[in-house]
């Protein structure tokens, strides 16, 4: 059935306000299907009989989430208002494709955009229709059970009410739109209608030529067949199941099948009756749904969904089976894609898949793409400890061919993690995280390869993880604290200043030392706030220790400063504002940086420590000696101390010295102040580490010799006892 054109003008006139909009599309949707329904009702009555489904239409187009179900009641109420007319539906589809969206469109919250309002009227439709189609067999199937099971009881009456009764059934039993067969207790059929002679290929001797046992299919669930023994022997009165049939090409029917049993008068089976739907087409349909929701668009293979449902199976298996799974991650995708763009990715991506789906052909293997460019494939048998890494050698292999893109040959390399081990034991997302895990340490270790989980590995992974979550919320909640580690002078055993190292107090793993948490910080950049505390903590701290102690001269502090500082464009302001606001000359502050942060340094990022230096703050070049800077480069440096790594320290602590680092230690010793630069030795244990270094020519040393890093107060308790 056509729908209605608007009236004259009508494209020119807008409603008045969503409620005037939405009569409106309550007045075409009756005009469209009015005609078709048997109802006795006038049109204007009826419109107002589907002005609420039009609110729920246009509620459910608005709903968030969308969820397109409260359309089958809609479905359901037209069947109920004797919209049965196969035009009805199709009117009504129209209508909602063509007008819910123009006239509904903009009622909610925030008006959908067009893409989005044609998906979900699209949806609508899609369950409208099945609404209707589920209440519309519901309604027949019990219409012509009933008038079926009334006709045959009839027979038994007076030849002129069979005769009546006969001529209405036959007269259903032809015009019916779903399949119906009469059979005898023995299986043979009976009679059957034209539509279930389609439904079978359109021959009617290829149906009653068989009995219904025959119609077997290597599909049918054993419940089916006895079912239908347990009605043939009178043991129940109907049931109801999905069956698929062959026909007589020897494609495959799918029904919904329900089968009645028919008694005589005095209650004794005598027939059955069966009423079959075909949902070859929506089975069709819903296998497609499901592939499409289970596999990847771009690829084709399986996606992130299908592939855990397989490896939950895999390792909650029993009977001790065993399962390997193999986590890809391409190396430098990235570059690929912002250099030739998304569409050579894309065709990256699909050479990938089908490389891998060649390396994945045995029983029980499978390849998946979970998202972006990472792959996983998936191995169970009772060999898996040595077919996962046959299989991740594989994946190695077919990746170093290169792959040709748009005339470039391109080189894909590939960082695999691999965990293999007993099913039941772990989950599946446990081991997906594992892999995971591994994976990275494969990639962390150069790319290009293999790793195989470790456990105390993914501890300390998961660790690392808990810890930078956690990092935020410490700083607020003050769960940071300063120990300082006097820095004496070698000549006279003075303390000279103090290092200030942070320290974080976590409640669940006890005090945990710099180098646990602040590669985290770098990583997250919540180094910069957590640069700045301790900045201020440790400059407030010099500025007690000068105001309460004046006897024992000025002590300087020692603040490390990270690389992600050293390029934050305020380093220069905070510094100079945390110096106002405490008093603390800029003379009594040093500014440690590790050597490996200023290789290769540019002008642009050597401005900032010139403008510290030409204030008066000291810059220390921390850590030398394990880097590869020039030496030649100290000259351009804004650096006035040098701190001697530890490790020149422990070639002195044999007996006799290692003569080598002493004359390495000597050298730089000579040099450092030949361009006026402070020396400062790390990792002073021992006396006699202590009079080398002093006769070397060092200027400063810190080391447990002197003391342990710790509270503040026992900086000042070291001063007055003499260091040495």
């Amino acid at each position: 059935m056509s729908i209605p054109a608007q009236p004259s003008g009508a494209r020119d006139e807008e409603p008045d306000g969503p409620e005037g909009r939405l009569r409106r599309f309550a007045t075409i949707w009756s005009r469209a299907i009015f005609p078709s329904t048997a109802t006795s009702l006038t049109r204007p009555e009826f419109e107002q009989h589907l002005l609420p489904l039009a609110r729920e239409l246009s509620e459910t187009l608005h709903a968030h989430p969308f969820d397109a179900a409260p359309a089958q009641r809609v479905g359901t109420a037209l069947v109920d208002a004797h919209c049965t007319d196969p035009d009805a539906l199709s009117a009504t589809l129209g209508v909602i494709e063509s007008y819910l969206v123009l006239y509904c469109g903009g009622n909610g919250p925030a008006e959908l955009s067009t893409e989005d309002g044609r998906a979900r009227s699209a949806r609508i439709q899609h369950t409208l229709a099945g609404g209707y189609s589920h209440a519309l067999r519901e309604r027949t199937l019990g219409e012509q059970e009933a008038i079926a099971r009334s006709a045959l009881a009839a027979r038994s009456h007076a030849e002129q009410v069979l005769h009546e009764t006969q001529t209405r059934f036959q007269a259903v039993f032809a015009e019916a739109a779903i399949g119906i067969a009469i059979a005898d207790l023995d299986g043979n059929v009976l009679e059957l209608n034209d539509t279930l002679t389609r439904m079978f290929g359109g021959l009617d001797s290829h149906v009653r030529s068989r009995k219904l046992t025959e119609w077997a299919h290597p599909e049918d669930t054993p419940h089916v067949w006895r079912y239908y023994h347990e009605l043939v022997r009178g043991e129940r009165d109907h049931y109801r199941v999905e069956k698929p049939y062959y026909r007589n090409d020897g494609t495959v029917l799918w029904t919904n099948l329900t089968v009645s049993l028919l008694r005589d008068s005095e209650g004794s089976p005598e027939y059955q009756l069966a009423l079959m739907e075909d949902t070859t087409e929506r089975r069709l349909l819903n296998l497609r749904l499901r592939y499409e929701a289970t596999h990847d668009a771009l690829t084709g293979l399986p996606n992130r969904t299908l592939f855990f449902e397989r490896l939950e199976k895999a390792v909650a298996a029993k009977g001790g089976t065993r399962f390997g799974l193999c986590y890809l991650d391409l190396d430098g995708f990235k570059a690929i894609n912002d250099s030739l763009g998304h569409a050579a990715g894309d065709r990256l991506l699909v050479e990938v898949a089908d490389r891998l789906q060649s390396c994945a052909t045995a029983q029980g293997e499978m390849v998946a793409r979970l998202g972006g460019d990472e792959f996983v494939a998936l191995t169970t048998g009772p060999n898996t400890a040595r077919e996962v890494g046959d299989l991740a050698g594989r994946i190695l292999g077919v990746l170093s061919t290169p792959i040709r893109i748009e005339g470039r040959e391109l080189t894909v390399r590939g960082s695999i993690g691999i965990v293999e081990g007993p099913s039941g034991i772990r989950s599946a997302a446990e081991v997906l995280r594992s892999a995971d895990i591994t994976m990275y340490r494969a990639k962390a270790a150069g790319g290009n390869r293999f790793e195989l989980a470790d456990e105390e590995a993914d501890a300390r992974a998961i660790t690392r993880h808990g810890l930078t979550t956690a990092l935020p919320a410490a700083l607020e909640r003050g769960e940071f604290f300063i120990e300082y580690q006097p820095l004496v002078h070698l000549g006279d055993g003075s303390v000279h200043g103090a290092e200030a190292l942070v320290r974080w107090c976590h409640p669940q793993h006890g005090v945990l030392g710099p180098d646990q948490f602040i590669p985290l910080a770098e990583h997250t950049g919540l180094i910069v706030p957590l640069g700045r505390w301790v900045l201020e903590e440790s400059v407030r701290q010099a500025n007690h220790w000068q105001e309460r102690h004046t006897d024992g001269g000025p002590l300087r502090i020692n603040v490390n400063l990270s690389p992600t500082q050293l390029h934050h464009p305020r380093l220069v302001a905070e510094t100079v504002d945390v110096l106002e606001r405490s008093g603390l000359e800029p003379g009594a502050l040093c500014l440690e940086l590790t050597e490996s942060a200023l290789i290769g340094a540019d002008d642009g990022l050597l401005k900032p420590l010139r403008q510290l230096a030409e204030m008066g703050v000291d810059i220390a070049l921390d850590d030398f000696g394990t880097g590869y800077s020039n030496l030649a480069n100290l000259r351009r440096l804004p650096v006035s101390v040098l701190k001697l790594d530890r490790s020149f320290t422990r070639g002195m602590q044999q007996h006799p010295a290692d003569p080598v680092d002493l004359k390495i230690v000597e050298g730089i010793v000579t040099l450092a102040h030949s361009l006026n630069l402070a020396v400062t030795v790390e990792g002073v244990e021992t006396a006699a580490q202590a009079e080398q270094l002093r006769e070397l020519g060092c200027d400063t040393g810190q080391g447990w010799y002197y003391a342990r890093p710790g509270a503040p107060d026992r900086i000042h308790s070291l001063v007055l006892a003499d260091a040495v």
